[in-house]
């Protein structure tokens, strides 16, 4: 469904522009989706609506767990941190998540509701894990979703288009960065 509306309480959800995640190799150029949510958070802190800035530390334990890094040894020094333009501002909101979703054990759906959020936009990496999980269950919580899918990327162009045209339209709008950012001024 493309996008047709934004509620007037929509949060944004940045999910995992971390340093370490945007060195993957990417369906498409990190440094594009990077800029793109960094534009939508400053869109939306000045409207005064809420930024959820998502960071992934560590992972679930299970023998599903991803492996840690190739070659192990320790991560390195600041591969965790969120990325430089997306620095947290004064009222933005730091969620940190050991799983896929953002919504897992992390109080979000919590911080939302008290909010008074309807409505979430969803950007990140990466669009089938991450992205994907999150608005899921952003849906499960009963809020519209929303996708700027030029501010996400994968590490599968085809993976990518699988979650954006057949996974999205049908818990969610889809849209652009600039048509976001058109709707937030309406």
């Amino acid at each position: 469904m493309t996008l047709t509306t934004l509620d007037p309480s929509t949060a944004l959800v940045v999910v995992d522009l971390q340093n370490a995640v945007v060195a993957l190799p990417s369906a498409h150029p990190t440094a594009d989706v990077v800029s793109r949510s960094a534009r939508l958070a400053d869109a939306f802190r000045r409207h005064g609506l809420p930024v959820v800035l998502v960071q992934a530390l560590g992972s679930a334990p299970g023998r599903n767990e991803f492996p840690r890094r190739a070659g192990g040894g320790p991560v390195p020094e600041g591969a965790a941190d969120l990325v430089t333009e997306l620095t947290p501002q004064p009222g933005d909101h730091v969620i940190v998540k050991r799983t896929l979703s953002a919504f897992h054990r992390t109080g979000l759906a919590e911080l939302l509701e008290g909010l008074g959020v309807t409505q979430v936009v969803v950007v990140g990496i990466a669009t089938t894990m991450g992205v994907e999980s999150t608005a899921r269950a952003a849906y499960e919580h009963g809020l519209n979703v929303t996708f700027a899918v030029d501010a996400m990327t994968d590490g599968s162009p085809e993976a990518h288009e699988n979650s954006v045209t057949r996974i999205f339209p049908r818990i969610g709008e889809t849209g652009t960065t600039d048509e976001v950012i058109a709707l937030l001024g309406a």
